[in-house]
């Protein structure tokens, strides 16, 4: 079978490897699709410290079984799945309290272990996750990002009728302005790129602020009669927008930390102590998976609109070389495998 590798920073290919073997306890399943995300691009540039190589990449991945034996979820062979790809301990402090995805051994395929791009894969059967009909291949992987959108406005409580800032409009950002809409909450997004602003308000979201040509502290204040957010989501990763997020949140509101910043940013304390603010780390996701996809195969959420581009496996490692030059000409991607 073939498989996405990436050899080294900035070397990636596709090799032929030898297909699994069944395993009890396991799943063999046909990878069908799967999405290119930003941390395999991060992968690609060498910035990601979790990687080593080399490495299949790919950790959204929609899939059909092949064989599996007796398992709780009464999947069975040839139903569509998608795999949940945050693999925990089940034992530490944090797997107690059922929030997995800060498990103190995490493993994420395409990241500590190989991924998903490759034609066949063996996967624990009780992290896979059954797809109601109707749904596209090529969308299925999209569920993935979704859990992470959703992740965050969960940590944060989001009601029907708050404003949630979201800074940036990448793939995640648009995704939690959307589920916001679909929470009932006013979304209204920042980003320095215009033409991500422009697809965003072509897609719903009501209120979208480049920082670079608008004051947003005076936007926002306008928007929420001078309250400002009760809600941010920090989807950027950049300091500045880090720092941002604390004048954006009203006093006593919530901020979630989605982006995963390069450096460290200074913050004024003070500032949080007497807003009282709730600032919630916000990392991947924990038992998301059904929402998402409900959301998904019923169209409250139209994550398939955030797709740039759908490509055959085989064009995965121009796409990925182009996306690490030019991110500004995607906003997501996905591969039929």
């Amino acid at each position: 079978m073939k498989a996405v590798f990436l050899e080294a920073p900035g070397s990636i290919g596709i090799r032929d490897m030898a297909e699994p073997i069944y395993e009890a306890g396991m799943a063999l399943i046909k990878v069908r699709a799967a999405g290119i995300c930003g941390s395999d691009i991060a992968a690609y540039r060498g910035t990601n410290p979790l990687v080593t190589y080399p490495r299949i990449i790919g950790h959204e991945i929609a899939g059909e079984i092949i064989r599996i034996g007796d398992n709780p979820k009464g999947l069975k062979e040839g139903g569509r799945v998608i795999l949940d790809p945050y693999l925990y301990c089940g034992k530490c402090y944090p797997c107690s309290l059922g929030r997995t995805n800060c498990c103190e051994t995490l493993r994420v395929i395409g990241v500590h272990v190989d991924g998903g791009m490759r034609g066949y894969m063996l996967y624990p059967q009780n992290m896979l996750i059954p797809v109601p009909d109707g749904i596209e291949w090529e969308h299925i992987p999209l569920a993935e990002p979704l859990t992470i959108a959703l992740h965050a406005i969960h940590r944060t409580r989001l009601k029907a009728g708050e404003h949630v800032v979201i800074n940036g409009a990448g793939a995640i950002g648009v995704l939690t302005a959307m589920c916001a809409k679909a929470y009932g909450a006013i979304p209204i997004i920042t980003d320095l790129v215009e033409e991500r602003l422009e697809f965003a308000k072509e897609n719903g979201i009501p209120f979208a602020i480049n920082p670079l040509a608008n004051d947003p502290m005076k936007i926002i204040s306008d928007i929420t009669n001078g309250r400002m957010a009760e809600v941010v989501v920090e989807a950027s990763g950049a300091g500045g927008a880090i720092r941002a997020a604390l004048d954006m949140v009203s006093y006593a509101g919530r901020i979630a930390l989605t982006g995963w910043p390069r450096e460290e940013t200074s913050l004024p304390t003070g500032m949080i102590t007497k807003k009282e603010i709730d600032i919630y780390g916000s990392r991947t996701s924990a038992g998301e998976f059904e929402e998402a996809l409900m959301l998904l195969s019923s169209g409250k959420v139209d994550a398939p609109a955030i797709l740039s581009k759908v490509i055959s496996m085989d064009g995965i490692p121009a796409i990925v070389a182009e996306q690490s030059a030019h991110p500004e000409r995607y906003l997501k991607v996905n591969a039929l495998i």
